[in-house]
């Protein structure tokens, strides 16, 4: 059983390494293209490094950066270290000067981004898989919930609500705005938009609220995966798709960036929505499927992931969740 499932994972962990050394020679390629560009444009060496002495970064950061993502790209895994180190501490220290001077705000964005990547891209290339396991502990390690009484499961679903939004819809959005105003790269959308992002709000968070209800009244849990729900719930908004929480939370986001006017808060939540796609649905869908089995597995066969299956739904859990 165990060499099996060793030699079905081979060929996977292959090919996630590949694709960290790709993300290292697109890195390679785009740090050539930015240095190209610094040396030529005048607008993007402004832009990106403010008033910081362009041939004094260059020095290092072509060898370490440039060069180091190329040779991880070729399979060294040492410059992995080199590459991914470098992109972190970089990008401290651009933070940091484009907080204090309030120059070089994009060059901040971009090497963020960048060391993102690079950490990511390195784990796959050193463990060929992302550990994201590790990530499921305390209040996010997956278990049913302790109690099935209806009013305390609705109690702990708002307060689980009130802290989730404020910190991920408030909180952190008017961080990240801060700092965008803070290194000028704010950018004023238009009226239209503002009111879209209010629309787009308000639906989303009427959304996240009935499925949060959803799970109380026909699961017998909570949103959050140490208090699971103890039955597959598959009525009210999960009748249409698996995951309208997630839905909700990304358009919640987003329509968040564009309320406060901050296209920074839209790169945030696709960025997590992402992340989250990629690092934590796996898991969760293992979960849901080694506790509901069969039941679960047909279900995920009926409705979609992200996209409802209008010609495989039933409009009847609707009715019956209204």
């Amino acid at each position: 059983m165990s060499r099996h499932v060793t030699s079905v994972n081979k060929p996977k962990k292959r090919l996630r390494i590949f694709h960290g050394r790709m993300y290292f020679a697109l890195q390679a390629l785009a740090g050539a293209a930015w240095w190209l560009g610094t040396a030529t444009i005048p607008a993007v060496q402004t832009a990106t490094l403010g008033g910081i002495d362009p041939l004094l970064i260059a020095i290092v950061d072509i060898p370490l950066f440039v060069i180091g993502s190329a040779l991880a790209a070729l399979n060294f895994r040492w410059a992995v270290w080199i590459a991914a180190g470098w992109s972190v501490l970089v990008a401290l220290g651009m933070v940091i000067y484009a907080t204090a001077t309030t120059e070089a705000g994009l060059g901040a964005v971009l090497m963020i981004l960048a060391a993102l990547g690079s950490v990511l891209a390195g784990v796959l290339m050193l463990y060929g898989r992302i550990p994201s396991e590790k990530l499921l502990v305390g209040p996010f390690a997956f278990e049913s919930s302790h109690t099935r009484v209806r009013s305390r499961l609705l109690v702990h679903t708002t307060v689980q609500i009130v802290i989730f939004w404020g910190v991920f819809l408030v909180i952190i959005p008017l961080i990240i705005n801060a700092f965008e105003d803070r290194w000028e790269l704010a950018y004023k959308f238009p009226i239209l938009v503002v009111v879209t992002g209010f629309a787009l709000l308000a639906f989303s968070s009427v959304i996240g609220v009935w499925s949060a209800r959803a799970i109380a009244n026909f699961g017998s849990g909570t949103p959050l995966p140490s208090q699971m729900a103890h039955h597959l719930v598959t009525r009210g908004p999960y009748a249409f798709v698996r995951n309208p929480m997630a839905i909700a939370g990304i358009v919640q986001g987003v329509a968040m960036g564009l309320l406060i006017g901050s296209w920074l808060i839209i790169v945030y939540a696709l960025i997590g929505s992402f992340l989250w796609n990629w690092l934590i649905r796996p898991h969760e869908e293992a979960d849901l499927c080694e506790r509901f089995g069969d039941e679960y597995r047909a279900y995920a066969d009926r409705v979609g992931c992200w996209w409802p299956r209008f010609s495989r739904t039933s409009s009847s859990d609707l009715a019956e969740e209204a």
